[in-house]
This record gives structure tokens, C-alpha cells and sequence, in this order.
């Protein structure tokens, strides 16, 4: 690894890990940063450490009493100090995993293979702008399976506290347990997730909101509509009654874009929502389907924060595959949560500051 990005991650490392106890746990956090850029292949203890530093390591990620939050707040706060991120990304991410003793895992459905395989699944807050993305906090989805069998519990070292929660609520939880202030906005996919529900616990919480929306949800329009008795339709719908109103977005490619005003239905409903359709200028739009609380933002902004979520799913095979954010091998709960804090870190140093992992750096040269 060359001069420079030996100094970033000294420098990241410092302001990550200042706030632990022990002078052996921050040199240890740095060595572990160091494997997971300089190891080649699969960033397990083993491979990171080598024969001579196993135990040690093994025991920093696995074993110590050291707390993650602080170190993800941390890391928070460089992003935000360092490259101001546009918005906040929360992105599933599903880790294969074979055997059924590793924390968390069952059969989940991994919707870029189109199949149910064995993993786990997480939750991932990610900082996000147009040229970079990076994840500061996590969530492990634990079922109600893995939570009420009190022996795999245990093994697990699975802390009292958890419960067991829907993915939606799960997923507003990464959002919200690490965020404080709510001026930027959340995005996030939830076609697959009771979309109304979490927009109206994020818009509670006073966050901006852009949700990615199946087509075929149904929303009321903000004023009658000429032959239609009333209630609800299907946003798709909605969006196509105001298709000649579409235009393109400049900087998004051949993207036609438009919005109109809507509210969810039932009780307790929140004010006016804004519902954004873009798409190609051929059949089969719109493409995309949002729903937002960003009434304040133009078309040409609210489609640049809806293209952040990509970002991250390339961000995260790109980056995030190569610095070990899937890798941790171990069983625990803790060690999986300071694995992936550390491989955040990781991956921070790359999207930023240039600090290309050693399998790209074996590519390169």
C-alpha cells in the first residue's frame, strides 16, 4: 500500500478509535483496518491475521468488551466533516451462509438470484452522493425462530434486548438509531416492504423521505378526478393520468420525469405526498415509482437522490465485497457487529481517500 494511504488510514483510524479504552484495542483496530486493504481474497480472522496474530485478532473482534456505536458515530461524523454526503441510503444487503449456528441465519429470499438460499440478511445505513457511497451503521434481521430458541440465543451471545421485528420496521430502525439530525433525506427501496407504513414512521420522525414504491400501491389523488367515484388508485395509474405532463431531466440520461400530489390512504392520513414517476420516453413507463415528502425539491433533485440507492448496490459489490463486508466467518453477534463496523471503515478509506484494496491494487498492477 503506498505512502498516502498508509497516512489516511492513520488518520481515519485515529479519529475512529480514539474513544477506545485501551491503547492494545486502538493497534489492534488499525492492524485489522490494514488486513482487511492489504489480504487478498476472503477477509476471514484467519487470512487477515496470519498464524502469528490469530488469537489476538480473534479475540479484538470476537472476544473484547469494546462498543461499536462509538466508532460508528465516528465514522458518521468524518463523512459528514470530510464529503458531505446528498442523503442517506438504507440498502439490504444478503449474505450467504452455510450451516444454521452462524448468528442470524435462515432461508431468505436474494432477489438478484431470483431464489430462497441459506443467509443472513442486514441492514445498512449508508452515506451517499452522485460519485460515492459508503456505509456507517448496521442491523442484523434476526427471526422470531433464531430469537425464541434460547440455546442458539446463547451460543450467539445474542443481547436481551432483541426482539423480534419485521424487515420495514428493522430497516426505519437502522435510519433511526444512528441519525439524529433529519435534515438529509432517507432514501430507500420498498417494493417488497409495507411502503405507506414506512413512510409514515420516517415522516413521524421527521425525516425527509424518498421511497421507492411498487406501481401498483394505492394512493388518493390531491383533487377529484372526471369519472372517478372516489378512494384510492394505483399510483402507476395516477402517475400515466399525468403523463403529458412528463419532460426530461437534464444530467439523467433520456429520463422523462413528472410528479403530482397525493395522499396516502385510510385514517391518521399525513399531509399532501409528493409521487414521482420516471422513466424511458418509450412504452412501459413509468420505470421507476417514488413517493416522497421532499415537496421542497425540484424534479431534477429528486430524481438525482433516487438514483443513490444504485450507487450503493454498486458501491457494495464494488467496494464493499473487496474490503470484507460479507466476510466475517465467526458465530457471535458482537463479532459479526464489530467485523462490519471495521470493514466500514474500510470501506470508507476507499470510496474517499484512495485507499485501494490489495486486490485491486493486484489488478492494476
Amino acid at each position: 500500500m503506498p505512502d498516502d494511504a498508509d497516512r489516511a488510514v492513520a488518520e481515519l483510524c485515529g479519529e475512529l478509535f480514539a474513544g477506545l479504552p485501551r491503547k492494545d484495542q486502538r493497534r489492534r483496530g488499525v492492524e485489522y483496518v490494514h488486513g482487511l486493504l492489504r489480504t487478498s481474497g476472503r477477509k476471514s480472522i484467519r487470512n487477515i491475521a496470519g498464524a502469528a496474530n490469530e488469537q489476538r485478532l480473534h479475540h479484538f473482534v470476537s472476544d473484547s468488551t469494546w462498543d461499536w456505536m462509538p466508532v460508528r458515530r465516528a465514522l458518521r461524523e468524518h463523512l459528514l466533516r470530510s464529503a458531505p454526503p446528498l442523503a442517506w441510503v438504507v440498502h439490504s444487503m444478503i449474505i450467504p451462509k452455510a450451516g444454521e449456528h452462524t448468528v442470524g441465519v435462515g432461508r431468505r429470499y436474494c432477489h438478484t438470484r431470483g431464489s430462497f438460499l441459506s443467509a443472513q440478511h442486514a441492514m445498512g445505513l449508508w452515506a451517499a452522493a452522485p460519485g460515492w457511497s459508503s456505509p456507517v451503521h448496521w442491523r442484523l434481521h434476526l427471526s422470531a425462530t433464531w430469537l425464541g430458541d434460547a440455546d442458539r440465543r446463547r451460543r450467539a451471545a445474542i443481547p436481551a434486548a432483541a426482539v423480534p421485528q419485521p424487515v420495514d420496521e428493522c430497516l426505519v430502525d437502522t435510519y433511526l438509531e444512528l441519525v439524529a439530525d433529519r435534515e438529509l433525506p432517507v432514501v430507500l427501496d420498498a417494493r417488497d416492504l409495507d411502503a405507506p407504513a414506512v413512510i409514515r414512521r420516517l415522516r413521524a420522525a421527521g425525516a425527509p423521505v424518498l421511497v421507492r414504491i411498487d406501481g401498483a400501491t394505492p394512493l388518493c389523488p390531491d383533487a377529484p378526478i372526471p369519472g372517478h367515484a372516489g378512494g384510492a388508485l394505483p399510483a402507476a395509474q395516477l402517475l400515466e393520468m399525468v403523463r403529458h405532463t412528463r419532460r426530461p431531466v437534464f444530467g439523467a440520461g433520456a429520463a422523462l420525469a413528472t410528479t403530482r400530489t397525493v395522499r396516502l390512504p385510510g385514517p391518521g392520513r399525513p399531509d399532501d405526498l409528493v409521487l414521482l414517476g420516471v422513466g424511458g420516453p418509450g412504452p412501459g413507463w413509468p420505470g421507476e415509482v417514488w413517493l416522497t415528502t421532499c415537496t421542497g425539491h425540484g424534479l431534477a433533485d429528486l430524481v438525482r437522490l433516487g438514483r443513490l440507492p444504485a450507487r450503493v448496490g454498486t458501491d457494495l459489490i464494488g467496494i464493499g465485497d473487496r474490503v470484507g463486508l460479507r466476510d466475517f466467518t465467526g458465530r457471535s453477534f458482537a463479532g459479526w457487529h464489530r467485523h462490519i463496523t471495521l470493514a466500514s471503515a474500510a470501506h470508507a478509506l476507499v470510496a474517499l481517500h484512495g485507499a485501494a484494496p490489495e486486490d485491486n491494487l493486484r489488478r492494476a498492477g
